[in-house]
């Protein structure tokens, strides 16, 4: 099925799913939308971020999109259930991968979940792994200033360390034996956060998306498979410094990439 995958996110973290996806799915043609002009979405009412998610998720599938991928925590956490309501493709959030591989790689039945202040007192990620049917005890830690560090570019730098320390400590002392990095961002960051945590497992969410994905599309028959995939990028706006930071996102240049406008949802 040649159609493309559509990704969104508040911003332009969400790339960093672009990447992942890519990396299963060369094939696959890409859509990302990052709604860079009302970010960030965790600060917004949890009506807004529904509005803005099922906005985002019309844009792309009013081009084409086959499958919709929820690349935005705050978003996954709120809206998932109702953007499945509403739309007839299939749409997978980046929360429930990441639960499932933190459950198979934990062994002491402890497993620490860091993100951004909505996503871990929104409950989602207590209500997944429930959902999902594990006894673990799960232990939430809001992380917000690692986001700005990372767009910052201070993925190594006394600051960060000094952030991830006061972080992070709480979650070394309950003796967790597996981190769940629940935000696009923080993968960027792990070589900071292994410092302070340690010889434990890591699960990086934005991975796992991409080999849910891949496996969902198997079995659905909806790959594509002739080809070279390519990526199309588009940006409610465009801030000074956006390409900069998109492409320590993703990894390589960003080429195909423009600014577009959104328009709102009939009622």
């Amino acid at each position: 099925m040649e159609s493309p995958i559509g990704i969104f996110d508040s911003g332009i973290g969400g790339l960093t799913v672009v990447k992942a996806v890519r990396k299963v799915l060369p094939k696959e043609d890409i859509i990302y939308l990052g709604d860079t002009a009302r970010l960030p979405y965790g600060t917004k009412s949890i009506d807004a971020i529904i509005q803005f998610s099922l906005e985002d998720t019309q844009f792309l599938v009013d081009r084409g999109a086959k499958y919709v991928v929820i690349a935005c925590y705050s978003s996954a956490s709120v809206a998932l259930d109702m953007i499945r309501k509403e739309f007839s493709i299939p749409v997978i959030g980046v929360i429930r991968p990441g639960v499932r591989r933190a459950m198979q790689v934990a062994k002491t039945g402890k497993i620490g979940v860091i993100g951004t202040s909505l996503t871990v007192y929104s409950g989602a990620y207590e209500k997944a792994f429930k959902e999902e049917g594990t006894q673990a005890e799960i232990v939430g830690k809001a992380c917000p200033l690692f986001v700005p560090l990372v767009e910052e570019g201070w993925l190594d730098h006394e600051v960060t360390r000094l952030v991830a320390r006061e972080y992070l400590e709480p979650l070394k002392k309950d003796n967790i034996d597996t981190l769940l990095l629940g935000c696009t961002h923080y993968p960027l960051l792990l070589g900071t956060i292994r410092t302070v945590m340690g010889d434990i497992n890591y699960v990086d969410a934005s991975a796992e998306v991409g080999s849910e994905l891949a496996k969902n599309l198997r079995e659905l028959d909806m790959e594509n498979n002739r080809g070279a995939g390519s990526t199309a990028i588009y940006l409610t706006d465009l801030s000074m410094n956006y390409k900069e930071i998109g492409e320590r996102f993703l990894g390589e240049p960003m080429k195909n990439f423009s600014r577009v406008s959104l328009k709102g949802r009939a009622k």
